[in-house]
């Protein structure tokens, strides 16, 4: 499967920024039962995302549902190797989505609460930043 990115863009090419403050959307669990919260700011990558999906769909084995509640919005820019300073920004390399803290970056429904622990601690060990195991608010 071809790796998250944008069908197109406004701008190909983004300036860095900061990651200031907490979460004020996406930090709660909307979709699953149990969700995937990180705990710092940071930035990751379309790869790190799809490998946190994909190891999660080994330990559910087909069963249950899982939310990717992250996209790779943003580009990152690289010039090549021994390139002398100058002559512009590099050229797109790959796509990053921007986490703040409180951000909910994956959910699960339909497995027991053993099975879901598992699989967000294999997502967990793919990811660059802490995050938490958390519960949906009113669960039904």
């Amino acid at each position: 499967m071809p790796l998250l990115m944008p069908k197109r863009v406004k701008f190909r090419k983004i300036q860095k920024g900061r990651i200031r403050g907490k979460a004020t959307q996406g930090n709660q669990v909307n979709f699953g039962e149990y969700g995937l919260q990180a705990l710092e700011a940071g930035r990751i990558t379309a790869r790190q995302i799809e490998a946190g999906r994909v190891a999660a769909n080994h330990v559910l084995a087909s069963e249950g549902r899982i939310w990717v509640r992250l996209f790779p919005h943003r580009s990152v820019t690289s010039k090549p190797a021994e390139t002398r300073m100058g002559k512009g920004k590099g050229e797109p390399d790959h796509w990053v989505a921007v986490v703040k803290p409180g951000t909910v970056m994956y959910e699960l429904e339909g497995v027991p609460e053993e099975v879901a622990k598992t699989a967000f601690q294999r997502i967990s060990h793919r990811m660059p930043i802490r995050v938490r195991f958390v519960y949906r608010k009113h669960r039904s």
